[in-house]
Parts: C-alpha cells; sequence; structure tokens
C-alpha cells in the first residue's frame, strides 16, 4: 500500500494486547514472544542512566509484550497484527541511547531488532555496504576493514546497532569530516510503515532521510545502506598535559589537519582520572586522544610538545581506533558519572567558546568540567557540572548562550530533528499514532 492512499481504521477501539499476542505466538511460536516481567522489564530501559532529570522520572514506560523476530521478512507480518489489535509499537536495537528514547511511554508492544544481524552486500566501487537493523556498529567496522574499507562513521558505544544508530543516534567517529548521521550517511533504507497491510517499503536519497534520527516514529528500519569509504592508515595518538587549556588548545589545531582527524577529543585531569586505567592516560594530567592520519603523526607530535604537553602512546589497528571512540562524546560523562554516582549532570554544547572562553564556560555550573569534542567544522562538548535540580541546571543555559555557546539539552526524549516534517510523514505512515507514541513535544 502506498503511504498516501487512505487505509480502514483497526477492528480494535482499544488495545488489544491478548489477542496480539496469541497472534505473534502463532505467527513467530512462544520463544520469540516474551511477557515474563524481565523481559519487560529490560525493554522499558535504555541509558537514560547518564541523566539524573530523566532518572527521577523513572518508571517511564513498559511494553505488555517484546517480540523478537529472526529475519527481516517477520517484521511487516509483525506490524500488521499490532496495527489490527490497535497495539503501539516501540522498535529497539541495544537500547544504548541516553534519553529515553526506546522507552515505551504508552506500553504496548517493544520490537527488538537485535536479531537481525546480517552483512548483505559491501560494494566498496559504490561506496556502500547494505546490512540488517541489528547489525551491530563494531561488527560492521571490523568487517569493513578486512576488505580495505571503513564506515563513515559510527557512534561512541560501538555495540549499537546499524537501525538503533540511525534512528536514534547523531555523530561519532568519523562525525568530523562527514557530519552527522542524517547528513548524507544513509544512502538507502527499507522501513515497514504502521499500515493494516504493511510491507517492506524501500526508499533511497531524500526519500529515506526523514526517518533518520526520529526515533522510529514514522516507520521501522529494517535495513539500510550506508556511506564507507577505502581504509585510512590510522594512528591512535594519546598525549597528556599539566593542564586542560593546554590540552584544549591542541584539539582545533588537530581539528584543522590535512588530511583530518577521524576523532579527537580532550578531558581535564578529574574526568580523565575516571576513564578506564590505561598507561596512556597517566593520573593527575590532562588527557587529549585522537585518531589521525599516519601521514601527521609527526605534526600532532609537535603540536603537542608546543602546548607542553607529552605523547603517552602511539598505536594502531581497528581494535585501537575502537577503543579511542569509546573514550569520547557522552562516553567521558559516563566514567565520570560510574566513579561518583548521582552528583554529575550535563549539557551538550558547541561553539568556540569551549576553547576560547574555557574558565566562564566551565564556571557556569558548580564544578563545571567541560569534555571536549572536535566536529564538523566546530568544537562540540559535554558540559558536566554538579547536580540539584533541574531547575538549576536549566538555569545555565541562557548564560552559556550569552558566552557565545550553542546549548542543546539531552534530557528529553521529544522528536528534536525536522520535526514537522516527520509529523506530516507520520501523519501518512503511522495514520493511527502507534509508533513510538509520546515523542511528540507539547
Amino acid at each position: 500500500m502506498s503511504e498516501t492512499q487512505t487505509v480502514t481504521p483497526p477492528a480494535a477501539t482499544a488495545p488489544d494486547v491478548g489477542g496480539l499476542v496469541e497472534d505473534l505466538t502463532a505467527l513467530l511460536g512462544p520463544d520469540l514472544v516474551l511477557t515474563d516481567d524481565r523481559s519487560l522489564d529490560k525493554a522499558s530501559q535504555d541509558g537514560s542512566y547518564l541523566s539524573p532529570i530523566l532518572r527521577a522520572q523513572w518508571p517511564i514506560g513498559r511494553p505488555e509484550v517484546v517480540v523478537r523476530p529472526t529475519s527481516v521478512e517477520q517484521v511487516p507480518a509483525v506490524v500488521r497484527a499490532a496495527v489490527r489489535h490497535g497495539v503501539p509499537i516501540t522498535s529497539r536495537g541495544k537500547g544504548t541511547g541516553n534519553y529515553g528514547q526506546v522507552v515505551p511511554l504508552h506500553g504496548g508492544l517493544v520490537l527488538d531488532l537485535t536479531a537481525l544481524r546480517g552483512i548483505d552486500h559491501v560494494d566498496p566501487e559504490a561506496g556502500t555496504v547494505t546490512a540488517e537493523a541489528g547489525a551491530r556498529m563494531m561488527s560492521l567496522e571490523k568487517r569493513l576493514a578486512r576488505d580495505g574499507s571503513q564506515l563513515w562513521m559510527y557512534p561512541s558505544t560501538v555495540q549499537s546497532t546499524l537501525g538503533g544508530f540511525l534512528a536514534g543516534g547523531s555523530a561519532g567517529t568519523g562525525t568530523i569530516v562527514h557530519g552527522r548521521n542524517h547528513e548524507g550517511f544513509v544512502e538507502a533504507l527499507d522501513v515497514v510503515y504502521a499500515h493494516p497491510d504493511a510491507e517492506i517499503v524501500h526508499l533511497e536519497g531524500d526519500d529515506a532521510q526523514p526517518f533518520v534520527h526520529t526515533y522510529g516514529v514514522a516507520g521501522i528500519i529494517v535495513r539500510a545502506t550506508v556511506r564507507i569509504e577505502p581504509l585510512q592508515e590510522w594512528r591512535c595518538v594519546y598525549a597528556s598535559f599539566d593542564d586542560h587549556h593546554d590540552a584544549f588548545s591542541v584539539v582545533p589545531r588537530i581539528h584543522r589537519l590535512d588530511p583530518a582527524p577521524r576523532l579527537c577529543s580532550a578531558d581535564g585531569a578529574h574526568v580523565a582520572g575516571c576513564l578506564p586505567p590505561d598507561e596512556a592516560i597517566p593520573p593527575g594530567r590532562a588527557s587529549l586522544r585522537a585518531i589521525v592520519d599516519a601521514s601527521v603523526v609527526d605534526r600532532v607530535s609537535a603540536l603537542v610538545a608546543e602546548a607542553g604537553g607529552v605523547v603517552e602512546a602511539v598505536r594502531s589497528g581497528v581494535n585501537e581506533s575502537i577503543k579511542v571512540s569509546t573514550l569520547s562524546y557522552n562516553h567521558p560523562t559516563h566514567w565520570l558519572q560510574k566513579a561518583e554516582p548521582d552528583t554529575w549532570f550535563h549539557m551538550e554544547c558547541q561553539g568556540d567558546a569551549l576553547v576560547e572562553r574555557l574558565d566562564e564556560v566551565e564556571a557556569v555550573y558548580p564544578g563545571g568540567t567541560l569534555h571536549l569534542e572536535a566536529g564538523h567544522g566546530r568544537m562540540f562538548g559535554m558540559l558536566n557540572g554538579h547536580y540539584t535540580d533541574p531547575d538549576a541546571a536549566y538555569a545555565g543555559v541562557p548564560v552559556l548562550e550569552e558566552l557565545g555557546v550553542k546549548v542543546h539539552s539531552p534530557h528529553q526524549y521529544r522528536v528534536d530533528h525536522g520535526t514537522e516534517e516527520v509529523r506530516a510523514l507520520a501523519a501518512r505512515t503511522d495514520p493511527y499514532g502507534l509508533l513510538n507514541p509520546g515523542r511528540w513535544g507539547s
């Protein structure tokens, strides 16, 4: 059925979970249809422990049933059954998102796609790889490396699934060169709409983009074709500094190198001391980690020395690159909170002021400490501060904006990218509002 055709409303006037469970059990067998408390509790959680503001609201949603299809072809039948019984559908991968995007706010069915792990086609000449939604990003990166290719980007949570990263993620390793995951990474998607006669719909180019970074509210991603490129000879550089001002001053300089780095992160001694132990991250010193082309290692070393730093290690190999990736973006905040529970919150920030006005930025929040990333044409960071209450956290936003810092609050689970376009699309692809409901702002 096309997304513009008129549809017949489901027979059920209220969610009929019992009828859905019966239909799904007949369709898939009892092993793939789960209603036990452990499975339901697990499907109610993601990484939103990272936000004390959201954590205080727990529990925010719990499904009545979890289904785990083992093939892409099973998904449309699952969706048809859910639509027929009027049951909300929340699709999810590994649940590594940090802000409740896959928690089923209205209960219903959680569609767990992690068993769909096939890597269907690698095409170096076209510069693409096609894989199922449950393929893990780390597995894709390692598989491509064997053939001399690499993903344009992958998230710092490398266990994330391809579908989860595309639907809920935003940026990661490779963003410096290629931008965020809705800025050219996706070539094509296979999606399933919430229609009574749902089938797999293939979308390419601009038609696929509205389904990226919109939490599955307009369609369920079951397969994706994303961009790859020839594998570069990467080196992972670790450096340490007496003071994080010196470390942060080097990040923009590495950012401007040609070839550009794949990743560049920096933290002060407090945050660095909470990261997993590594001889290349010495205690009591600020830390810089970068994934750079082998041809610029000497230049990076010179920049570090000019700023008074020391190169602690230079490592190579895809596993080392993945390791450095796991110390970037939200992960330093994760390790900070793990070391000092119930103490910290963070705001996502960007702009040159993160380096040029570092002291003022960090002073906005008590105990403020910034994690710095080189982003696509900009500096990006996570500003960590001691947490007291939501009002105090949000009170710092206008102060940061006065300093020239653009701020995005991560403490929410609403669609915040192309909202009006996606809402209009969802009116056609999800006419009964069953796909991950509760994601629209007021």
